[in-house]
This record gives C-alpha cells, structure tokens and sequence, in this order.
C-alpha cells in the first residue's frame, strides 16, 4: 500500500493524501460507508458506487465469521467475489464485537472466548485466528486484535488492557509473516492505539504502534460514551505521535462535526454506523444541521432534501415525498434516506480535501461546526 501525503493545512493538522491499493485509490479524508455483514443496509453494491461515491466499505470479522461462514466466503473466492463489490475493503477485527459482547465473554492471555449473538456457541478468538479469518475474508485493509475498553473504566484496567493489546499485537504480526494472502492482491495491516481516556496511556499505546512501522495505524476505544472533549484530546495526544506518511483511522466516528473536529488533528480515515442507522429512523444530516424527516412540518415542503450535494437523490426527492414514504412506511423512503445521508458524509469529507487543498480549511471548518449544530 502507497499513502502519499499531498497537503496539511497551515492553521490546523488536517491533511490531504492517497492512499493506493490494488483495488483502487482513496483520497483522504475519507468516510467508509459500513457494510457490517457484506451490504451496506438497503443498498446495492452498485449504489454505493455511482450514487454515493464511496470509495472504500468497511465489513466485520466477527459478524462474517458467523455468517456466512469462512467455507461460503473462501468458495466464493473472497468477500469481493461474494458481495460483487470491487472497490477497497477495509475489515475491523471484531474486537469492537467482542467488546459489545461483554455478559457473554471472558479475555485471558490466549484470546477471547464468548457466545455467539446467533445461536449460543462457544468461540474462541485469537489473535492468530482473527488474522486467518481476515486473510480468507480477503479485505485491502485489516485490523489487529485489540480490547476495546469501556468507558469510563479505571486506570489499572485500561493499563493492563493496552499491554494485552499490545501483546495481541505482537501475535497478529507474527502469524501475518507465516501466512500468505489468498486472492492475489496485496492485503495492509493496521494496529490500534488503546489506552482510554488517559493521556499517559495514550502517549505509550501510540509510541508502541508507531514502532511497529505498519502500512496504516488506528485508534480505537474512542467514541464508546466518553465527552467529545475527552476524545478530542486522546485523538490530539496520538496524531501527534502517529507516523506522518501513514494514514491514520479514528475508528467508530462519528456525527459529522466529529468528522470535522478530529480532521482538524490529523485524522484521515473514519467509520461509523450512524449515516445508515439515522436515516431509517428518519433522521436526515444536511449541510445547513439536522432535520426528522417524520416531524409534520416537511408536510408541504416540497423543496429538495439538500441541493448542495450531486446526485440524483437528494436534489431530486422532496422532503414532502420523503416524509410521506416513512409515514407509510414504505422501503424506499428508508433507502432514500440512507443514499443521502452516505451521500453527505462524502461531500462533506470530499469538501474538507478541497478547502485543505485550497488552504481555506480552518474558516471553512468552523463554519460548518456551526451549521450543523443546528435542528432543522
């Protein structure tokens, strides 16, 4: 993988880059669209490239895992071949899952073992396994296995935490060496900075990933309950340690001025759930705030649902049309909302690259803070 760094802003750290893979390019900052189980919810592989842009789609180890299962996946020739998507694939470990499982789990030194949401049965995950699991999945961009911490959580715990995740992954880089790639294309390991919400932590975690000279590097346990100031700070802490000339990924975020705030410190990369989530509860993310397509004063308003951005969904369906697919509960109002709430993100991440290119990035940035703090 080849990430070439093209910009960073003079007033901020916010940067502009490539990243290069045998699958295609992504131009940073980026959104990954998530595709958890292999779909984007709702929407066709080829939706996600001509409607929305996306450039990149991040599935899940452990949902995948589960099903379809590894002999499905492997017989299909990867997950590209199964879901016909052809772009960039970047897979979480399943750490973030596992996490999520936390009455159905027990950590100890080997891995993690726990139920499955499905069915009951008893797995275990270890590093090793977690690495054999991403290389039959056949993602660009894989994760290590890592503990994501709660929050709040004590500082004893968080520290041994980060150690075993360190340890984890010292075990990932390992079985990576003595495995190859199966589908013929290139595959780039990212490890993940743990620690918390405290900054010494952060500050080792980050010195430790750094050392490891990987393609990309990551940090997780943010966005899990704690004060946006808090993870700006911890986000401030590790991009300043991070490798310059390697891409960075704030995993799990987030609202759209979280996107923008954490660009400003030098992020490059970013996913989350809530795009696809919020729009089939009705909520709609535009660049003037935030509007709830069911609320009964869209009734009459037949003006566009955001005409900044390009493509034919939302500057073409009104919100009257929207608000009246949900109130009748119809699929499409639910896709509708979904291709353009996907659709903002990347203009708004797109947008970030040119006013960082531009050098108009800082003014630009506060700006849209306040627009879209607003309730529409």
């Amino acid at each position: 993988m080849k990430f070439d760094l093209l910009f960073v802003d003079k007033n901020t750290k916010a940067r502009a880059g490539k990243i290069i893979t045998d699958h295609g390019e992504i131009f940073t900052p980026i959104f990954m669209p998530v595709g958890t189980a292999g779909t984007v919810k709702g929407l066709l592989p080829q939706d996600i490239d001509t409607k929305i842009k996306a450039q990149i789609i991040l599935s899940n180890t452990y949902h995948l895992y589960m099903r379809p299962g590894l002999e499905v996946l492997q017989a299909a020739g990867g997950l590209h071949q199964f879901m016909k998507w052809q772009g960039p694939i970047l897979t979480d470990s399943g750490g973030y899952q596992v996490f999520s499982l936390a009455a159905n789990r027990k950590l100890k030194e080997e891995g993690a073992y726990f139920y499955s949401h499905i069915d009951g049965s008893k797995h275990l995950f270890t590093p090793e396994k977690v690495m054999d699991i991403q290389r039959v999945i056949g993602a660009d961009i894989i994760m290590a296995f890592d503990e994501c911490t709660p929050y709040p959580c004590e500082l004893k715990y968080a520290y041994n935490s980060m150690h075993l995740t360190h340890r984890w992954l010292d075990r990932c880089i390992i079985q990576l060496h003595i495995t190859d790639q199966i589908y013929g294309h290139q595959q780039h390991f990212f490890p993940i900075v743990q620690g918390s919400t405290y900054p010494e932590l952060r500050k080792q975690s980050a010195e430790y990933i750094a050392s490891k000279n990987s393609d990309g590097n990551a940090l997780g346990g943010l966005s899990v309950g704690e004060p946006s100031d808090e993870m700006y700070a911890m986000t401030d802490i590790v991009c300043n340690i991070l490798p310059l000339y390697r891409p960075r990924y704030l995993m799990g975020v987030g609202t759209p001025i979280n996107i923008l705030e954490s660009i400003a410190l030098g992020v490059d990369m970013f996913d989350c759930v809530m795009p696809t989530r919020n729009a089939r509860n009705g909520m709609l993310f535009t660049s003037q705030g935030t509007l709830n397509i069911r609320n009964k004063k869209w009734k009459d308003d037949h003006s566009v649902i955001d005409s900044h951005l390009d493509n034919n969904v939302s500057n073409y369906f009104t919100k009257s049309y929207v608000r009246h697919l949900f109130t009748c509960k119809e699929m499409l109002g639910a896709q509708i909302a979904t291709i353009h709430n996907l659709s903002f993100y990347l203009w708004l991440v797109t947008q970030a690259r040119k006013e960082i290119i531009d050098g108009t990035f800082y003014n630009w940035k506060n700006n849209m803070v306040k627009q879209l703090s607003q309730r529409l």
